[in-house]
Formats: C-alpha cells, structure tokens, sequence
C-alpha cells in the first residue's frame, strides 16, 4: 500500500471497527497476532481496533490483507500497523460527511490538531479516517464586495461533495474596492467609477458613479479591470485614469504563485485557463467552471494524489 500524506480509503466501506479485547497489545506484534486467521469480509481492507466502540477511549489503525478478494469471507493473512494508540486518534463529529477527503482533513486539523491519524465517525454513523493529514492549500484571489466572497464560496461547496479531490484548504485573498482606491494617489474624497452597482461597492468617504447605470460623465478614476475600460471607451470615446482590479493580472504579475492558486477574469468568457500554479476561471463562472478548475490545479500536483 502506498505512503504518504493525506492517505485516505477510496470509500469508507472498506474500513471496518472491530473490538479488541484489554489483553491483546494495540501494536503490530499484538494485532497480528489477535487478527491473522480471523474471517474478514471481502470488502475490508483497514480495521480501527478499540476497546470499546461505545467509549472514546485508545484507538489502532491497521490495514489487513486477506486470502481471497472473491470470497464473501475469507482469512486475514497480513496485518500492517499504520497507526498505533499514542498517533492514532478517534473523533465523533455527527456532522462530517466522512466520505469527503477535505472534510476528514478539516476534521482532523480541528479536533486532533498534530495527530498522525484520525478516525472520524460522522454522518449516518459511518466511519472513515485519514492519515498524515496535510491538505493542499488553495488561495483564491479575488475582489470583495460583493461578500461573502462568491468564487471562494462556490470552491468550498463543490469540495464539500466531491470524494475524488484531495483534501483541500481553502485560502481566501480578497482584495477590497477601498484598499484599490488608495492605489489612485487621489486626495480624500475624490470620485470613483465602479463596474455595476449590484455588487453592492462603495468606497467610504467618497462619491461613487456605476458604469453599468451609464451615469453622466464626470472627473472621476475607474476602478474596474480591462472590460470596463473598453466599456467606458464604448460610452465616453475615451479613457480614464484607472486602477485595475483584475485579480488574473495580479497572479499573472507575480510569477509561480507559491501556493495553488484560483482566480478569475472577465475576459474569459467560456474558457478556463491555467498556467504554473494557477488556474482562472470567468468572472460569472458556473459550478462546472469550479470543478474543471480545481482538477486542473490538483493534477499539476506531484505525485497526484488519489485515495487508496
């Protein structure tokens, strides 16, 4: 069976609990011995040994081999210890939906922060676990308001149900409309011109205009990526003094981001497009946008990862 981090089974039917009377050692020597020659069903492949199911109490992770994998039943023939009760801990979170790799890892880090293996019992009562947790980090840069952060949003709710992505966390980097407007060098109070006013922006202490309402044209400085230029040039024949709020341009400007990066440009319109590290999806983008991102970023990971 392979190593490494973020070791979780491919689905949480093969993981069974079984009780482990006080006399036999939670370690390898004393599960061989207690496990070997024991019926197993064909579909188990890793056992969390206990005392007591009913009592939180010292937990053992093994994985078992078994004579036949076509049998209903057949004897276990080999034991591997990977987690004994001094780095093995069991966690109930009635909540988790211990099928989703990202949620295991969350658990872990939450409940047993520094454990080398978790065991989760969760939702429907299933038990699931996940071993040398270190989930990927995601940054996803883009600009607030709107809030909450739309594109960080949608990435969490499509790791919340996906079982074949590694686990993930989620790094929000959300550039505000206010901070951009210190970038102009304008003296307080000055104007600004923002995309669309349903995105809710203002910036405080200043009048705003929304170029989406087409509004009259004033002294102002746009706060808007490279499609508002053009469409302020569109409306007005010229264009204006602007800070770009692109975050794509950011992580474009910036080299190999250091950790995975999401973001998001208007002038995609259909397309997801990726390069070193990153990923940008388009400014109105669809679930499916998200899901196509986030298995382009993990695939640029190495080894890629899968559970076992």
């Amino acid at each position: 069976m392979r190593s490494g981090p973020n070791l979780v089974p491919n689905r949480y039917r093969g993981v069974s609990v079984a009780t482990v009377p006080a006399d036999v050692p939670l370690d390898e020597e004393g599960l061989r011995g207690y496990l070997l020659g024991r019926d197993a069903y064909r579909r188990t492949r890793f056992v969390v040994c206990r005392r007591d199911p009913a009592v939180p109490g010292p937990t053992a992770l093994v994985h078992v081999s078994r004579a036949s994998d076509t049998e209903l039943f057949s004897p276990v023939v080999g034991v591997e210890l990977l987690a004994g009760p001094e780095r093995c801990t069991y966690v109930v979170e009635p909540e988790a939906d211990t099928g989703i790799p990202s949620v295991l890892a969350a658990v872990a880090r939450g409940r047993a922060p520094g454990s080398y293996a978790v065991v989760v019992q969760g939702r429907y009562e299933h038990v699931n676990f996940i071993v040398d947790p270190r989930p990927l980090r995601l940054v996803v840069r883009e600009v607030v308001p709107p809030e909450p952060a739309k594109l960080a949003d949608q990435v969490r709710r499509i790791i919340a149900v996906t079982e074949t992505l590694p686990p993930i966390e989620v790094v929000p980097e959300l550039t505000r409309l206010a901070d951009l407007a210190e970038l102009s060098g304008n003296p307080p109070g000055a104007h600004y011109l923002l995309p669309c006013r349903g995105a809710g922006g203002e910036v405080p202490g200043s009048p705003v205009s929304y170029l989406d309402e087409h509004p009259e044209r004033a002294d102002w400085t746009l706060l808007g990526c490279e499609r508002s230029r053009m469409i302020h040039h569109w409306f007005y024949g010229e264009d204006p003094p602007r800070v770009d709020l692109c975050p794509k341009q950011a992580v474009l400007a910036g080299g190999r981001p250091a950790d995975l990066t999401l973001t998001k440009c208007c002038l995609q319109e259909e397309h997801v497009d990726a390069g070193d590290g990153w990923v940008c999806v388009p400014w109105g983008s669809s679930l499916d946008h998200i899901r196509e991102a986030l298995a382009r970023l993990v695939a640029q990971e190495e080894p890629v990862w899968q559970p076992v």
